[in-house]
């Protein structure tokens, strides 16, 4: 089971999420994410490139722990 406090979260600065999880660094490429906004946190550093935080933190945990969701979990 994954724990919470091991995800990525939208207050964390992108010094973080580039040290503890470098897997995670082709995707903050892939959204513009630069070094010179590593002490910003994700939420910062989205809504600076009009982007939705949420959307963010989602790719980047799908990157690093696969798949958030599972089509069983997604049908009631």
């Amino acid at each position: 089971m994954l724990r919470f406090d091991t995800l990525i979260r939208p207050g964390m600065t992108l010094r973080d999420v580039r040290h503890f999880y470098p897997q995670a660094a082709p995707v903050l490429e892939a959204f513009g994410f630069r070094h010179s906004c590593d002490d910003c946190s994700l939420e910062t550093v989205a809504r600076k490139h009009g982007l939705r935080s949420d959307i963010i933190v989602l790719a980047l945990n799908e990157a690093i722990f696969g798949p958030m969701t599972t089509p069983a979990e997604l049908t009631y």
